[in-house]
């Protein structure tokens, strides 16, 4: 009996500190879970060997090999059960016996982009990543000597996550202990607080919280994140959680739920979220239709590049992926974000297999829904526009970001900063996406938008006949100097719009008066202030 018991709290024991430690879900879906039961029942099998050689029945020469031989068939059983279905699992799972299942995990619909992207204010463009965004946050924790001392800025694949707080796209990141000992003086009233960057302004503030932080991924014990999850949810597979904040500026942490929708380990997807509390640590599961508004990450870039994929390869089915290659197509290697209809989207370009330097569409998927949408353009890949911007200034050895995608006068347009070796942004380019030899450089946006905008209406890229016009009786005419250059601000009688231009537009600027009529072809956005492409006297 002696045995059986020592047996029983050596296995139980190593189970409880394995499970406490790597966390495994009980999920016969999980292949983390039949690791953990291996594990255990080695461990089972070694306690029973410690127990049938114990020094007391060595010594009495008592050694009882029916129980090592009973105790050792039933972990090794347990090993091959677990083994086996491993193997058969990802067996039945494979892409080769369900290439169509795999191609329907993402319905994707075709439309057209310039319905769908509206053309948005250049005030309103989002224009720091993520390495600027660390960048400024760090700067800004710098700042405040009482916190530095103490805290860092998070920067892990979960911080910094772009969500749109408030109708404007923003990078939020929470603070963490700077080491243990920080967090032993600290634990008792939590994480002070997260950084919030504005994308459009780059104004970035530390915002505090009258309750602190006590459940994050840096935290220990019971209120490490994992292990509150695991322990408040066993069953429950988890991956990819982000950081978000609602519309109050509450934090909490945004945990999808994924499960395998085909055979046993394949397919898999979001199903899901557990929203946690990251203060108090209340939690609350929710179906994946019943997500709330305010969230925007429900699914990982992972999941969704992952499906986009399985769609764009398994359109005639596995073997076609091998030979022929009809219609086969994958994403361009690159992903980014856009705001639209207060969500956020990954967009991807599509590519051809075999053909890795121009796309042949470009895919947008709600990162909250998973709706997907395909629109037909053929043009550069990311990479592609990102070279052909980095090549207009080779001489200075400035770097390109990854391409914000916007609609500028029905244009597919990427808009990449330049930095420098430091980092730092020197200069912003616009690039034509199905004309990407088309490139417009500025020290500014609104030098590079201008110049944009002139290259759109001189025939190089679309005819300057589908430029929107207005002809009108001028009111007022403005100027004023940025950056070196002299910009008019015509105003017309018919129009509420203020329509703006560099003197290269046309020299005609220089001597507009009041009063004089004129025809201005332009391309519409949300601004007050409308970049003219072209100015006629008549």
């Amino acid at each position: 009996m002696k045995k059986v018991v020592r047996t029983a709290v050596i296995t139980l024991l190593f189970a409880f500190v394995s499970f406490y430690f790597t966390l495994p879900a009980l999920n016969f879906r999980s292949p983390v879970f039949y690791s953990w039961l291996i594990e255990v029942a080695v461990v089972y099998i070694i306690a029973s060997l410690i127990g049938t050689f114990s020094f007391e029945d060595l010594k009495n020469r008592t050694v009882d090999f029916g129980f090592l031989k009973k105790n050792a068939k039933v972990g090794l059983i347990v090993v091959i059960l677990c083994v086996a279905a491993l193997g058969i699992g990802q067996l039945i799972s494979n892409e080769f016996f369900n290439a169509g299942k795999y191609q329907k995990l993402m319905p994707v619909e075709s439309r057209e982009f310039a319905e769908d992207i509206a053309q948005i204010s250049m005030n309103d463009v989002p224009i720091v990543d993520k390495d600027s965004a660390v960048r400024l946050g760090n700067r800004k924790i710098g700042e405040l000597v009482n916190l530095i001392s103490q805290f860092e800025v998070d920067e892990y694949s979960y911080s910094y996550t772009q969500i749109n707080y408030q109708d404007v796209p923003t990078r939020v990141a929470p603070l963490r202990y700077g080491d243990v000992i920080k967090w032993f003086n600290n634990q008792s009233n939590g994480i002070p607080g997260y950084i919030s960057v504005n994308m459009t302004t780059q104004d970035v503030k530390l915002v505090q919280l009258e309750k602190g932080i006590k459940y994050s991924p840096g935290e220990y014990f019971f209120r490490d994140l994992d292990r509150h999850l695991r322990f408040s949810y066993p069953t429950k597979i988890f991956e990819d959680y982000s950081f978000e904040v609602d519309e109050d500026g509450a934090p909490y942490w945004i945990c999808p739920v994924i499960d395998y929708t085909i055979g046993l380990f394949g397919g898999r997807d979001v199903v899901g979220v557990v929203i946690v509390d990251a203060c108090s640590g209340e939690s609350e599961y929710y179906d994946i239709k019943d997500v709330p508004q305010w969230v925007d990450r429900a699914y990982s870039a992972d999941i969704i590049v992952e499906q986009i994929d399985y769609w764009g390869k398994y359109k005639n089915g596995y073997i076609n992926t091998l030979f022929g290659q009809k219609d086969v197509c994958v994403t361009s290697g690159g992903y980014n974000y856009l705001a639209l209809d207060d969500d956020v989207w990954l967009y991807t370009g599509l590519t051809s297999v075999g053909n890795d330097e121009s796309n042949i569409g470009l895919v947008l998927v709600n990162m909250r829904t998973k709706e997907a949408r395909y629109y037909i353009v053929s043009g550069a890949t990311e990479y592609s526009a990102m070279e052909s911007a980095e090549g207009q200034v080779q001489n200075l050895a400035y770097k390109a970001t990854f391409p914000v995608l916007l609609n500028i006068g029905g244009q597919p347009t990427y808009l990449v900063s330049l930095k420098d070796n430091a980092g730092l942004v020197k200069k912003f380019a616009f690039v034509n996406v199905e004309k990407y030899q088309q490139v417009a450089i500025g020290d500014t946006m609104d030098e590079a938008y201008s110049v944009y905008v002139k290259l759109l209406s001189s025939g190089q890229i679309i005819d300057s006949t589908t430029l929107d016009e207005i002809t009108g009786k001028v009111v007022k005419v403005d100027t004023a100097v940025k950056e070196g250059n002299t910009y008019f601000y015509v105003q017309l009688d018919n129009s509420d719009k203020i329509y703006v231009a560099s003197i290269q537009v046309d020299d005609l600027l220089a001597v507009l008066q009041p009063e004089d009529r004129v025809t201005i072809g332009f391309i519409d956005s949300e601004d007050n202030f409308v970049m003219m492409n072209q100015i006629e006297k008549k």
